[in-house]
């Protein structure tokens, strides 16, 4: 007798089908949590015959003592039981930030995924998976409206992102609920671990989760996770559009281009909407790998001013990057490439 599929492993299904990796390396991270327990047990359940093979990774952050132990622990004898290889990293958090002069959390967070890439490129994953679910895509637009945030931001974490030619971050996860992983969890009986520190209310996302998004669902809108979903979808959707805007300007206006250095031509951006144009910026950026967290809208707004305004201005941008407006050109140049905060937009981290 065929034992029908759970509701969980089915949405799962849908959104990363098994013919989709069936036949190459993928890694899971997990934790221990709930939602990387219900991917790890969710995926094993889909796991069909192929050339590929399922691993999994676990870092330890060295800023829990004995409890981030016993979640190693814990880690390692689920794989073991699931048949799947757990490759286990470490880190000392607290002793990098003290150098690094920046808090253990955000160190902690930076050497996780380094671990989980360069894991990936050692094992030849072609996709890097995490436990994402809809419940933290709500949390992240909502972060971000409390903090301020544009069109992209809005539009939540993306599902998928490209961190190599042959390795793909994949949130399968991303429109499933916790309350639906939770349930799943339940129906097999299977445990998992519990991080304190999810519930320190220093934190601003905890903050959000505990406090903020239940006072909302209580007293203005008891779906107000639904709705910021659907906000998130709408904005992703817009995004796309002004990403075809913004690809097919620079394609046209961008010259001369190199590691380090841009002309823009501008008069292709006369009569273009502001909006428009800092996008491009931002794209521009992106295209160049130069570093992005500390460029805000007031800097966005100044590189627009400049690529339409008039010439002999001169401005040097966080990193180092150079603006100078000459005569029918808007020339950018880095003055040095450094490794901090180059990744994704100005908005989150791209592990978000």
């Amino acid at each position: 007798m065929t034992t029908e599929p759970h509701s969980f492993e089915t949405a799962l299904a849908a959104a990363w089908p098994p013919s989709a990796w069936r036949d190459v390396p993928v890694l899971l991270a997990v934790s221990g949590g709930a939602d990387s327990m219900a991917l790890l047990r969710g995926v094993c359940s889909l796991r069909v015959s192929g050339n590929g093979g399922l691993f999994a990774a676990h870092f330890h952050h060295g800023l829990r003592g004995e409890e981030a132990d016993a979640d190693e622990a814990f880690v390692v004898e689920a794989c073991r039981r699931l048949d799947v290889t757990c490759q286990v990293g470490r880190a000392q958090a607290r002793r990098s930030a003290s150098h690094a002069g920046q808090g253990p959390e955000a160190v902690a967070r930076r050497a996780r995924y380094a671990f989980l890439r360069q894991t990936a490129a050692r094992l030849g994953a072609r996709y890097l998976a995490t436990a994402h679910t809809a419940d933290d895509q709500a949390e992240t637009i909502l972060h971000r409206v409390v903090r301020g945030t544009g069109i992209a931001g809005l539009s939540g974490i993306p599902r998928t992102r490209r961190l190599g030619e042959a390795l793909t971050l994949i949130r399968p996860m991303l429109a499933i609920r916790r309350s639906e992983l939770m349930a799943y969890l339940a129906h097999l009986g299977q445990t998992y671990r519990v991080d304190a520190s999810n519930a320190d209310r220093r934190f601003t996302r905890n903050r959000l989760r505990h406090a903020l998004l239940p006072r909302l669902a209580r007293h203005f809108n008891p779906n107000v996770t639904g709705a910021l979903l659907r906000l998130g979808a709408l904005a992703g959707e817009v995004q796309g559009i002004v990403d075809h805007w913004v690809d097919e300007l620079l394609d046209g206006c961008a010259q001369s281009v190199s590691a380090d250095r841009v002309s823009i031509e501008t008069a292709p951006l006369s009569g273009r909407a502001r909006y428009l144009i800092r996008e491009a910026m931002i794209a521009l950026w992106r295209r160049q790998d130069w570093p992005l967290r500390s460029m805000g809208h007031a800097e966005w707004e100044a590189l627009a001013s400049m690529a339409t305004g008039s010439a002999g201005q001169k401005r040097v941008f966080p990193g180092g990057i150079i603006a100078l407006r000459r005569r029918d050109h808007l020339v950018l140049s880095a003055a040095s490439r450094p490794e901090e905060g180059r990744e994704g937009r100005n908005t989150s981290s791209p592990f978000a």
